[in-house]
């Protein structure tokens, strides 16, 4: 049984983590640690969850976790997932990995240091789509790649207390929204992009849109957008080339509702896209992963998103702290 402690009494982790423990006979969640001691025990009460700790170095203490799932701000995924892989825990730290590419390099310094897994939740990364759009691309089933884009855009209304529209606790399109098509797009084209240009809208600095084009290896060209302002969500991931073209409308959520097509050598296919959702699949990982398998996620990959969002960020003029 792989127990898990969640850092944060967060949103986000009982679709991303609680509900697809709850259905995997290999997990547990067995603790909750917050900064305030009554909001966790009201967050375990809500979820059923056994363990309450009374803040965040507690929680990563905790001789019931084995895996500590980091839902903080990413302004806090650094300092706090160090001290987990420090306690001998492993790590699956939330999107976008960290403020910057030296702190992903300290963070994925520490795990190898300490010989423990740490994986960065691009839960979209594990689905039946992404996996199969993967291996077409690399089985040559497209020819060779010439172009490819990527979006991800949805409203974020505005509050005081939504870290999205706080640069210091990292929010931010590029941060939040962002960082999928620049991930997607890295993970299918196999290799690092150098951007070329970059343009955005900020409110100081929160870019509430942003694109950059980016330049890969053999000569792709690609672009990637991404907006916190919109009139209605958006999630399409295009790449053609010169035998075909694939495109996905929805790759970050196929549960959610998703078309994929290919066409190659001029027949259209429209592929399937059942499956575990996102989550379990990617819980799935985590466990394999923690066995031995390779992980798809962290590591060199986490370190080359952040310096990739940081290049975009310079290039688009982001605003000085």
């Amino acid at each position: 049984m792989i127990r898990i402690g969640l850092l944060g009494a967060s949103k986000i982790a009982p679709p991303a983590v609680i509900a697809p423990a709850a259905a995997n006979p290999g997990f547990e969640v067995t603790a909750v640690g917050a900064s305030d001691l009554g909001r966790a025990r009201a967050y375990a009460e809500t979820h059923a969850i056994p363990g309450v700790a009374a803040g965040y170095a507690e929680l990563v203490r905790r001789e019931d976790v084995d895996v500590v799932y980091n839902a903080l701000p990413p302004s806090a995924h650094a300092e706090w997932t160090i001290a987990a892989l420090e306690a001998g825990k492993a790590v699956l730290c939330e999107k976008p990995f960290s403020m910057s590419a030296a702190e992903a390099r300290k963070m994925t310094d520490a795990a190898a240091a300490r010989g423990q897994v740490l994986l960065e939740a691009f839960h979209y990364r594990h689905h039946n789509v992404m996996r199969e759009a993967e291996r077409l691309v690399r089985s040559g089933a497209l020819g060779a790649v010439r172009r490819a884009s990527a979006e991800f855009q949805v409203n974020i209304p505005r509050s005081p207390d939504e870290l999205r529209w706080r640069a210091e606790l990292g929010g931010g399109g590029l941060m939040d929204l962002g960082c999928y098509p620049v991930h997607a797009l890295r993970t299918l084209l196999a290799s690092e992009p150098k951007v070329t240009s970059a343009e955005g809208a900020f409110e100081g600095r929160v870019d509430t849109r942003i694109s950059a084009k980016l330049a890969f290896a053999n000569g792709v060209e690609a672009e990637m957008a991404c907006a916190m302002i919109a009139a209605a969500p958006s999630a399409r991931l295009v790449l053609e080339g010169e035998r075909g073209r694939l495109e996905i409308f929805n790759y970050l959520a196929p549960q959610l509702g998703c078309r994929f097509t290919t066409t190659l050598d001029g027949v259209e296919e429209t592929r399937p896209t059942d499956g575990p959702t996102t989550y379990e699949a990617q819980l799935a990982h985590l466990e394999a992963v923690l066995g031995g398998a390779p992980s798809l996620t962290g590591g060199a990959d986490a370190v080359g998103n952040m310096a990739t969002i940081e290049a975009i960020y310079a290039a688009a003029g982001r605003p000085a702290a």
